[in-house]
């Protein structure tokens, strides 16, 4: 699209990417697989093959997985007290499926907040 950067919603652009969609247009993928993003949008031609992540996704994720497992064991230690066959069964399962469900989205997220900055991306030729 040719808009610049500063007439680029951040917020749009950040929930565009959390859906998976384009943060250009809101209708194409963002995502070709789990983590790897398109080299550019089929819908409108926006490009996204050369912004990099880098580590900004699996921050953001373990940060978010960290403030919902952790009260949420500890406040169900306080409760119940459960032994300790049951946290070793819920937690740990519980930590994986949270981390799978978000780090597409942070990355998401993370690429739509780079395309609405107008950062140049370290791989553009």
């Amino acid at each position: 699209m040719a808009t610049g950067p500063e007439s680029r919603s951040k917020i749009s652009a950040a929930l565009r990417g959390l859906m998976g969609s384009c943060p250009a247009c809101g209708r194409g993928r963002l995502l070709k697989s789990y983590l790897k993003p398109v080299d550019r949008c089929a819908h409108c031609g926006e490009e996204y093959g050369h912004f990099r992540a880098d580590d900004a996704p699996p921050w953001m994720t373990i940060l978010i997985v960290g403030h919902i497992v952790i009260p949420l064991l500890l406040s169900f230690e306080q409760n119940y007290q459960p032994a300790a066959w049951v946290h070793f069964a819920i937690w740990p399962a519980l930590t994986l499926l949270l981390t799978l469900v978000l780090l597409p989205r942070c990355k998401g997220v993370v690429l739509g907040l780079l395309w609405s900055t107008g950062a140049p991306g370290s791989e553009r030729a």
